[in-house]
């Protein structure tokens, strides 16, 4: 007899940095298991899939990025299924399910995914299974997990019903029977969140699981974790000590790791490497082994041309740095730097006020050695690597990763290509187990894959900022392939900074600032280390730094190049209308773009002077007024010659140091920028709710932002006399209308 088809489904997905389509790729290769067919595509590859003509459920996973903006690999598509001129039973015959990635310390939480959501029921489509929004800032499988384990059942009801309908047998119960119906496959989920707590003492973790049906998918509601587990059901065939389980997800038993004897406890406090009851007494279930997609092998060349700097030059451009200096005093906590490059070599690279770019920086000269060294390819580092794809591969739409160049050396891509300092994910810890020998670190690295061990990943791994590196430092036994680490380590990311300058101020040049950052010695961290790209920016300029109050050295040394790039679609800029009054929120480093803002400004102002220019407010905050009140003197100067309107300045640390000295405490004194925006309450809402102004907020996206978020919130109840639902929408509509903008970071 024929085998009969399994039934389809398509899994469509919007990925800016991997989350979303390993997430995609996950779901389509667990899709077997469950007897379906999974076709997989990426948001811009139009000529794989057609929605106009689908009559599968189709699977959404998306991410947002920036100021709510969908990846760029679904921008496209977003901007086909906004077209006015679509009518409202364009989708109609769709049927939809769909997965929002998000942050909630950023703004515009899921927009992306709120988005097509919207769009599509405007249009027609159907929604077989709820929507489930990810929040990467408490834990992404606390929505995930759950979210994943609902999906199978809900899929499969949805081919049921709409292969009625096809037939013309469609039957009013036949949905509801399909949804009652058990399915011995798919696991029941318990969602148990851990109190704050429970965080420290993680009893609520380890519980140990007698079987799926009481599957706890536990996390930590304080803790934060961006690792996608892996999705895919495991077999019985893989690591040793991994027993199958009714729902398909491997078990592991302590006893199995040490031929039944128990882990011996040595330590009296958990770390990275060692764990306390009761997780290391628990049963763990961890996600199935990620099937192996590369074959790689590294060739002795003898006449092949090393390449220095980054291999997309051609998007690129190599600019000069024409002057570095030094902007907070030597004991400031943190070091503030501004860099000049000179960019008239290129006429084409032109900027406005509060555009960004892109700064290619290299992993570490160090941090690659060490990789060098782990690996035990030191003596291979000019070879090299052939990459291409395993035939036998099961990992559903296999592809080369696109930022693995072919004839470059094995040192060229732990320098350019690799982010050697990413923290790794839990699907990459499982594919390690695999690559342990010794037992005890074998169980350890299985625990923080698994559901229970949740909040001692978060605990040691996600918010140590742990890199591969430190991990198999960490792990002594564990001897990963090349292959292993090309497949799992993400793609050196470029980091983006904001312009700090105007070109009417400075034709030919732009600047920029960045404070460099600092990472304390931790767990599995024993020495402090610098920002990936501040600390070799700071290497760089080290010996022609300027520093406050000395004087420019009269010699001219050579000064260092670096490679940048324009960031298109910039849409934080001041308002074209120079009548518009507009609010700036700039503390610390937040006031760069600010800078620009004010020196457009005061060109316009000369060079126009019959113009009525809308006024102009700036709030700033530092520790110290005589340490790091950065560019000082430039907004003093802004403020006299009336390009400033109002300039509201405090100091954190001052006002708390003259606050213990002061036996009663002075009521109007700001302590940061949201307390000096409370003060200022009538004058703000005037110009954003009267005057139809503008509010930019550039900064620290986890406190800063969010609190003067809040604080707008308050002060727009308080002004109006209106509730919190009222308010929430006053501030939804000036985002809407592109009057109150974030420059932000994590």
């Amino acid at each position: 007899m024929p085998c009969e088809a399994k039934p389809r489904f398509v899994v469509l997905y919007g990925s800016q940095k991997g989350q979303a389509q390993s997430i995609a790729e996950g779901i389509a290769e667990e899709a077997e298991e469950h007897g379906l067919v999974a076709e997989l595509s990426c948001l811009d590859q139009n000529e794989r899939y057609n929605l106009e003509k689908e009559n599968a459920p189709v699977v959404f996973i998306v991410s947002t990025t920036g100021d709510g903006e969908p990846p760029d690999n679904a921008l496209q598509f977003v901007k086909r299924i906004k077209k006015k001129t679509l009518s409202t039973d364009y989708y109609k015959h769709l049927c939809y399910a769909l997965l929002a990635l998000g942050d909630t310390n950023y703004a515009n939480f899921c927009n992306c995914g709120k988005t097509i959501e919207r769009r599509l029921q405007e249009l027609g489509a159907k929604q077989f299974y709820a929507t489930g929004y990810a929040d990467d800032g408490v834990g992404l499988e606390v929505v995930l997990d759950p979210w994943l384990e609902g999906l199978w059942k809900e899929i499969k009801g949805a081919l049921s019903r709409m292969a009625s309908e096809r037939t013309g047998q469609f039957k009013v119960d036949a949905g509801d029977s399909a949804k009652e119906t058990p399915d011995s496959s798919i696991p029941d989920v318990q969602l148990n969140l851990l109190s704050l707590t429970d965080h420290q003492n993680c009893d609520s973790v380890g519980a140990s699981v007698e079987s799926d049906s009481k599957f706890a998918a536990a996390t930590s509601s304080s803790a934060t974790q961006t690792a996608v587990p892996d999705l895919r059901p495991a077999s019985s065939a893989g690591s040793p000590g991994l027993a199958p389980q009714s729902g398909g997800i491997a078990s592991v038993s302590p006893e199995t790791q040490t031929g039944g004897a128990e882990v011996p406890h040595v330590a009296l406090a958990a770390s990275l490497t060692c764990s306390l009851p009761p997780l290391s007494e628990s049963s763990l279930n961890v996600p199935s082994l990620p099937p192996p997609y590369l074959e790689v092998s590294l060739q002795e060349v003898h006449t092949m041309v090393e390449i220095t700097g980054p291999l997309n030059k051609e998007t690129l451009h190599e600019v000069p740095i024409s002057r570095a200096a030094q902007l907070t005093r030597g004991d400031s906590v943190k070091t503030a730097l501004l860099l000049e490059m000179d960019i008239s070599a290129y006429p084409m690279m032109t900027y406005q006020p509060g555009d960004s770019f892109d700064v290619v920086c290299p992993n570490r000269t160090s941090e690659v050695e060490n990789m060098l060294h782990r690996l035990g390819l030191q003596d291979q580092r000019k070879h090299c690597v052939r990459v291409s794809l395993r035939k036998d591969t099961k990992k559903k739409g296999a592809q080369v990763p696109s930022y693995i160049p072919q004839n470059v050396s094995l040192l060229y891509l732990l320098t350019w290509c690799l982010e050697i300092r990413s923290v790794p994910k839990k699907a990459f810890l499982r594919a390690l187990v695999e690559n342990t020998s010794d037992g005890v670190q074998k169980r350890r690295l299985q625990e923080l894959c698994s559901k229970q061990g949740a909040a001692d990943y978060n605990l040691y791994v996600r918010d140590q900022s742990l890199s591969v590196l430190e991990l198999l430092a960490a792990f002594p036994s564990c001897s990963p392939p090349l292959s292993l680490l090309i497949e799992h380590l993400p793609k050196l990311q470029p980091r983006p900074y904001s312009a700090a300058s105007s070109c009417l101020r400075h034709p030919g040049k732009l600047h920029f600032v960045f404070n460099v950052v600092e990472f304390p010695a931790c767990s599995g961290q024993p020495a402090r280390r610098r920002g990936l790209c501040t600390g070799w920016l700071f290497d760089l300029v080290d010996s022609v730094l300027v520093f406050p109050g000395k004087a420019k050295s009269a010699s001219n040394p050579t000064m260092p190049k670096i490679h940048v790039s324009l960031r298109p679609n910039c849409t934080f800029r001041a308002p074209s209308d120079p009548s518009v009054p507009f609010i700036m929120v700039g503390p610390g480093t937040g006031v760069a773009p600010f800078i620009g803002f004010l020196q457009q400004r005061e060109k316009e102002r000369q060079q126009n002077p019959e113009v009525v220019f809308g006024e102009t407010w700036l709030f700033f905050g530092c520790r110290h007024k005589d340490r790091d009140y950065l560019f000082r003197e430039d907004l003093e100067g802004f403020l006299s010659s009336g390009t400033l309107n109002h300039l509201k300045v405090c100091f954190s640390r001052d006002n708390q140091e003259k606050e213990a000295e002061e036996v009663v405490p002075s009521a109007g004194r700001a302590r940061y920028v949201q307390h000096n925006l409370v003060l200022n309450s009538q004058h703000v809402t005037n110009i954003l709710l009267k005057q139809n102004g503008c509010l930019y907020v550039c900064g620290d996206a986890k406190n800063m932002a969010k609190d003067v978020n809040d604080t707008l919130m308050e002060m727009i109840k308080t002004e109006l006399q209106v509730d919190q639902l009222e308010a929430m929408k006053t501030v939804a509509r000036l985002r809407e209308e592109k009057r109150y903008l974030q420059d932000i970071w994590g």
